[in-house]
């Protein structure tokens, strides 16, 4: 599950220094700031589950660094490192914001899905956009990002997830952790040693690749075939469903749980949006399914295997989380 890193030393954050805004980096200078950009996409998509504030959170990071004077830059021993630290403590706010806006927000809130590069690469409708600019062009996919994982983080508190993340993940010590998050490195260890607990009860044994892909391509051709006997063979008893709509399309508002509850909602969808197309496509990382209605993808559909059956289903449905899916052609 971890991504190797060399964090290095991470100063704090410049305060008080005038600057002298305006001054042009070298060509050098800005190959190395620029080059630190996967990496801190990378760190804010799994800080705040959602691709749209990783890169609002990436762009506040290197407006901030621009806005220091020349001076300043090359007082800082390791660029990447002081990107690293600003960008952790800007994605701490937006957690700890975050939590009044979710209390706002329409139905259930899922974190924003992302494709394999691969397929969309291969299934793209042509044009010359430079692809590797793209935010989600540059987050690795594995197990840090799966959705079962991501949902399990939206349970901890901004410093746990912090912490977590940025040790356990991306190997952060707890010194450097420490700087970020505003606590004691022997806090940061507990921090991140309650987060650990939480992803150790919640998540279940991952499922083979291979098995996954085979159910939830069994599971498509049952709902193409509207067979419910066979729906409910595939799902467990005591499955959930969660649906993000963001009150901006049609999507039930609370979890469905139980397997024939499940069936009957997806019977229910198919009947009431015919010309539906679903297509088996890597989500996070792991196999799940897109549905797409006129060419447009409209459900984006990651699951959760336990025992050879599907315990859950998260399907986004939120446009504005679908961007990924529908700005990079896919089909």
């Amino acid at each position: 599950m971890s991504i190797p890193s060399e964090p290095g030393h991470v100063p704090s954050e410049p305060g008080h220094i005038p600057s002298e805004p305006g001054h042009v980096p070298s060509e050098s200078g800005l190959s190395v700031i620029a080059g630190e950009r996967r990496r801190l996409i990378n760190v804010a998509y799994r800080l705040l589950g959602s691709l749209a504030e990783a890169e609002d959170a990436v762009q506040e990071t290197y407006a901030r660094w621009y806005a220091l004077s020349r001076r300043q830059q090359e007082a800082i021993e390791s660029p990447g490192a002081w990107l690293t630290t600003v960008a952790g403590r800007i994605c701490l706010d937006v957690l700890g914001s975050a939590r009044v806006r979710r209390e706002r927000y329409v139905g259930e809130w899922l974190p924003e899905p992302l494709p394999d590069r691969t397929e969309w690469l291969g299934g793209r409708a042509g044009g010359d956009r430079t692809w590797s600019a793209d935010p989600a062009d540059q987050v690795t996919l594995d197990e840090s990002v799966n959705m079962a994982f991501l949902v399990v983080l939206e349970s901890m508190t901004p410093a746990e997830r912090v912490a977590f993340i940025l040790h356990d993940v991306f190997r952060y010590p707890f010194g450097e952790v420490a700087e970020i998050v505003g606590r004691t490195p022997a806090a940061c260890r507990q921090l991140a040693s309650s987060a650990r607990r939480r992803v150790r009860a919640a998540q279940a044994p991952a499922a083979a690749t291979a098995g996954q892909a085979s159910l939830v391509r069994h599971f498509k051709e049952a709902w193409e075939a509207r067979d419910i006997k066979a729906l409910v063979g595939l799902l467990d008893p005591g499955a959930t469903m969660i649906a993000d709509g963001g009150g901006l399309v049609g999507a039930v508002l609370r979890p469905v749980e139980g397997s024939e509850r499940i069936t009957q909602y997806l019977i229910h969808i198919a009947d009431k949006a015919p010309g539906l197309t679903l297509l088996e496509r890597t989500v996070n990382g792991r196999p799940g399914l897109v549905a797409q209605h006129a060419g447009i993808t409209v459900t984006v559909a990651a699951f959760s295997l336990t025992g050879g059956r599907i315990t859950r289903i998260w399907a986004v449905r939120n446009p504005e989380k679908l961007r990924p899916w529908t700005e990079n052609g896919q089909s």
